[in-house]
């Protein structure tokens, strides 16, 4: 794996919030006169917010994104595309707010062949805040007059400083340890009773269960990064179980240690119940979707309490103890219901996001009665995942296919007055009405996002996935 490069400049929009400004200047063999180019600087319009599937981008136009958006940044690469991920609790303590952050991860690849896949668990660490937040509204007026000196400020030519790399604590390191794996990785979940095991779903239709306890662990005592790259290892799975075909719904219980729920995309649903010695045994199927089974969700307090949504458009919740019908089955959307997300602050909250890019939150104890109590139908494209907020009941986190990461707040409504305050303080004038009250924050900049998780112990704190990376990032308004 690379060591946490700089994503490359993109033509689409940028994380955080875009703003635009214009574009490339035509060369010229002359040089501009002093009062021509004063001219110049003083005509050259103002960056403005740009909305995306609103505003359009004009030709020559480029697209940057706002440092101070951002508490930190990081984007990191494995060798292949992830389209899942997943953040594995640790012992550092919560909640932490100082930097610099470290954290643990585990993610798994989509390569060429089956053979080149891999599990990967990461340690990132020394993450700081870069050239962002605070530190990003600081102008050269706040440096001392040391600053001016040619070793500290650098030479002509030199290569511009990383923005994610921090000027007091140095660049963030990543330690991994990669477990071969046969097939591309659908899904990948780290039990929340003991973190190092994860399950794992594969695109050839098994979903097997990795103790990775001690790799985490050794990772956790590293110090520096290792002079010579880390060899794939071979790891043997706990358990592993064929599906009749490949999916993505899996989840554990939160309640019950070792407990998982698996689907496919021949409408299979199945329990793993664990047993003495390390060993599960698997249900038969859950009667009662029409076609693929693409998310699960356990109840955050009962345990034998799941939910399930489906291609068939519908949500169920099952009683895991009845596998011929489930206890309340519900048509969600009008189309795919493609992800769920069950509340673990408000556990009678539940949130369905579907293939039109719609989202729907619901109350549990109406649910089959009363429509959702929210709708948002913002995201352009089909929605990839959803999470609720692990420490703050009125927080949503959802990513779609038009490649942009939203941050919803359920709490908020509408106030023009404050708006109109705050207008002055901003970096643009914008119609709030185009945007839902309820949208707390925008990231974006990823190209064909699939997923991402928030940090429990590190408030604030997102991982998110897709085609071109990974990215880490805390938006400064949480």
């Amino acid at each position: 794996p690379a060591a946490m490069p700089r994503n490359p400049k993109k033509g689409g929009p940028s994380p955080g919030g875009a703003k635009k400004g214009g574009g490339s200047k035509p060369s010229s063999s002359k040089k501009a006169s002093a009062p021509q180019r004063m001219q110049t600087e003083i005509m050259a319009p103002a960056p403005s917010v740009w909305r995306p599937g609103v505003d359009p981008l004009e030709d020559g136009e480029e697209l940057d994104y706002d440092p101070t958006a951002y508490d930190c940044l990081h984007p990191l690469q494995l060798d292949w595309p992830c389209l899942s991920c997943d953040v594995i609790k640790d012992d550092l303590g919560a909640p932490r707010s100082k930097f610099p952050h470290c954290m643990t991860m585990v993610a798994g690849t989509q390569a060429p062949t089956a053979k080149q896949n891999y599990l990967a668990f990461l340690k990132l660490a020394n993450l700081g805040q870069g050239r962002h937040g605070k530190k990003a509204t600081k102008g050269e007026d706040d440096s001392s007059s040391e600053d001016d000196d040619e070793s500290m400020s650098g030479s002509e030519g030199e290569e511009e400083p990383r923005e994610d790399v921090d000027l007091v604590f140095g660049p963030p390191r990543m330690h991994y340890r990669l477990i071969n794996h046969m097939g591309g990785v659908n899904r990948v979940r780290s039990c929340p009773q003991q973190p190092g095991m994860v399950a794992v779903w594969a695109d050839t239709g098994v979903v097997r269960i990795y103790d990775g306890t001690n790799l985490v662990k050794t990772m956790a005592e590293e110090l520096e990064q290792p002079s010579k790259a880390r060899n794939k290892m071979d790891l043997k799975p706990l358990m592993q179980h064929s599906h009749a075909m490949e999916g993505y719904a899996m989840d554990w219980s939160p309640v019950t240690a070792g407990r998982l729920a698996t689907g496919d995309c021949k409408k299979n649903l199945c329990v793993w119940e664990p047993q003495q010695a390390g060993a599960w045994a698997v249900s038969g199927s859950y009667s009662g979707h029409e076609d693929s089974v693409e998310d699960i969700q356990w109840s955050p307090t009962e345990s034998t309490v799941m939910a399930s949504c489906s291609a068939d458009k519908h949500v169920c919740v099952w009683d895991t103890r009845e596998r011929a019908k489930p206890m309340i089955n519900v048509q969600a959307h009008d189309c795919d219901v493609n992800v769920i997300s069950w509340n673990h602050s408000a556990s009678y909250m539940f949130a369905s996001g579907a293939d039109d890019g719609g989202l729907r939150v619901w109350d549990l104890r109406s649910f089959q009665k009363d429509g959702p109590v929210s709708e948002f139908n913002f995201h352009k494209g089909y929605i990839t995942s959803l999470e609720w907020c692990p420490y703050e009941g009125s927080m949503l986190l959802s990513t779609a296919s038009d490649n942009q990461l939203a941050v919803w707040d359920l709490a908020l409504e509408r106030d023009p007055e404050e708006e109109a305050a705050l207008a002055p303080a901003g970096n643009a004038v914008i119609d709030a009405t185009d945007l839902p009250a309820q949208l707390l924050f925008l990231h974006a900049g990823q190209t064909d996002l699939k997923e991402a998780r928030w940090h429990a112990q590190i408030p604030g704190m997102i991982l998110s996935t897709a085609g071109d990376g990974f990215n880490v990032f805390k938006p400064s308004n949480l």
